[in-house]
């Protein structure tokens, strides 16, 4: 039987994780059929198994939900997470740039944008959601697409410009495209012919 978890999100994050009238935090225990013991005022959580959860990933699926609303996404966001091909890769900035708040605010602000242009690149070109959170970049999506997000996340906390970035997720996208055309074409190709009698 999957063991209970025990896990800490912020405080100002606590509401969104309970909802209004606690609706988010039913919501979440109806869909992966496991409990949810939250202190709003420490901002722990204890998620506990049920006797009918049917998933045996069923808690750390919810660990990962609570964790991501945590990180600053909505909780339809983060309900993905209950799906078997979506994962939640957590990105600490601090692990790049060290301590300093002026580098911390630099550095999220490039990985925005201005008018949050350079998030909403990342997010449409990579296929992905996000969140910039604290001392956090958050990613969810299928595997391959958060690990391709992720790489363009850390190219600018490594110093790349801009543009080499998008240069960097176009050819991702395109790769993406082409493996997708291929998979496509190959289920059908035993119902495709190619005829060369026909009259011009």
């Amino acid at each position: 039987m999957p063991t209970t978890e025990y896990l800490k999100i912020p405080q100002d994050r606590v509401g969104a994780l309970i909802g209004k009238n606690g609706e988010t935090k039913q919501k979440i225990e109806k869909l992966t059929k496991t409990l949810l013991d939250i202190d709003g005022e420490e901002g722990t959580v204890v998620v506990s198994p049920t006797e009918n959860m049917e998933d045996p990933l069923g808690v750390w699926k919810t660990n990962h939900i609570v964790k991501a609303i945590g990180r600053g996404f909505n909780p339809e966001t983060a309900l993905k997470l209950n799906e078997d091909d979506v994962y939640l890769e957590i990105i600490k900035l601090t692990l790049y740039i060290g301590k300093s708040k002026k580098a911390l605010a630099r550095q999220k602000g490039r990985i925005i944008g201005k008018d949050g242009r350079t998030r909403d690149i990342i997010i449409n070109m990579a296929e992905v959601s996000m969140a910039v959170y604290g001392k956090t970049v958050s990613i969810i999506g299928e595997l391959e697409n958060v690990m391709v997000a992720k790489e363009a996340v850390e190219m600018m906390l490594n110093g790349s410009r801009h543009k080499s970035v998008y240069g960097f997720l176009e050819t991702k996208q395109n790769d993406r495209k082409m493996k997708e055309f291929n998979s496509i074409i190959g289920k059908h190709n035993d119902k495709i012919e190619f005829r060369d009698d026909l009259d011009d």
